[in-house]
């Protein structure tokens, strides 16, 4: 055997232990539903087109307006990402730690008639831009969020967050209160359950520098992203997930090492220090709060709903979805739909009685 077919088995060995030591960090940390990931919001085109031959200019007008559109606006925190469709008041979806925009797609495509939707990606994840030392905690992302809306001369939000990102509007409502006009909040961090225990050994794996590796096992064989040892249990039907959402939500962590770095350093910071820093202010809250919370969530139980619900003046009204879980607003989007639209609906009339 020469020396260039020794060096080949060589490397071909080495490849091989370095993708089986990913898959298995990703099974034995149990990453799974805390791992949504984070890339650019893209366009929708899961709907069907209906043709017709009596086909209006102004048809065409408003269905060219109902088309989600990717931007991006420079603020003091970094160039802002983030994916926006309809006209009317604006509506503000900010995602959880590993997503991006991208998780709110079928509210954008499905509220667009009554709102503006924005779907924003935070700091360290998708097509957000950022210096390397710039600060990217929660409390960081809810600062950042006054700016965004500042740069885009925005006075008033309907609020939305999920996962981590609920934790962001809990704090940006806490802070600015005059900036929620309503707040919708779905399974997410709060009070001092975060990050959950089932997450500690992920956050362990990625101080350890094990986060870039686990990530790209992920992206090269999907099955792993879906199995009930990684994303599955954050899904009703993992198996539904396509390849193609896989990568809309891991593909940029992968794109630079800073990226992964930023994200590494988001996973750092985590520290319910800063849900509890505005727990006094939360409690003063009347903003008209919405609360939906999946029952078969292992990361952020039922009673967590219960503790915004009596610690939030506001709240107006708490919704339990039977078997949902933490992803819900992507798998069960109609149903959570019909929820915002009353909520909102119900807000304006207060506002305006």
């Amino acid at each position: 055997m020469n020396k260039n077919k020794i060096a080949a088995g060589i490397r071909e060995k080495c490849g091989q232990t370095v993708r089986r030591f990913a898959a298995l960090l990703v099974g034995a940390l149990i990453v799974g539903p805390y791992l949504g990931g984070s890339v650019s919001a893209q366009v929708n085109t899961d709907a069907p087109v209906k043709a017709s031959t009596h086909v209006s200019e102004e048809s065409i007008m408003n269905a060219k307006k109902s088309l989600p559109i990717h931007r991006s606006v420079q603020t003091a925190s970094g160039r802002i990402s983030y994916t926006e469709q309809g006209t009317g008041p604006v509506a503000l979806f900010v995602h959880g730690v590993l997503l991006n925009g991208y998780l709110w797609r079928h509210q954008l495509a499905d509220l667009s008639d009554i709102r503006r939707c924005i779907a924003v990606d935070l700091l360290a994840h998708g097509d957000t831009e950022i210096a390397p030392d710039q600060d990217v905690s929660v409390t960081a992302n809810a600062k950042m969020l006054k700016e965004f809306l500042d740069a885009l001369k925005i006075d008033q939000v309907d609020l939305v967050g999920n996962d981590s990102g609920g934790g962001i509007a809990q704090i940006f409502a806490a802070l600015y209160p005059e900036r929620v006009r309503s707040l919708t909040l779905t399974d997410c961090d709060t009070h001092d359950n975060w990050p959950p225990e089932a997450f500690k050994p992920f956050l362990a794996m990625a101080a350890a520098g094990g986060l870039r590796g686990t990530l790209e096992a992920m992206l090269s064989d999907k099955s792993v992203y879906r199995s009930p040892q990684a994303l599955g249990p954050a899904y009703e039907h993992p198996e539904q997930v396509s390849d193609d959402t896989i990568e809309q939500y891991l593909r940029p962590f992968v794109r630079t090492d800073q990226r992964t770095r930023d994200l590494q350093r988001f996973l750092a910071a985590f520290d319910n220090q800063h849900t509890l820093a505005i727990e006094a202010r939360l409690k003063t809250l009347e903003a008209p709060t919405l609360i939906v919370w999946g029952t078969d969530d292992v990361y952020f139980d039922v009673k967590w709903s219960h503790w915004l619900a009596d610690n939030i003046p506001g709240t107006r009204r708490r919704v339990e979805f039977k078997g949902a879980r933490v992803f819900f607003p992507e798998e069960r989007w109609e149903e959570f739909n019909k929820e915002l639209r009353a909520h909102w609906q119900a807000a304006q009339q207060k506002a305006t009685s």
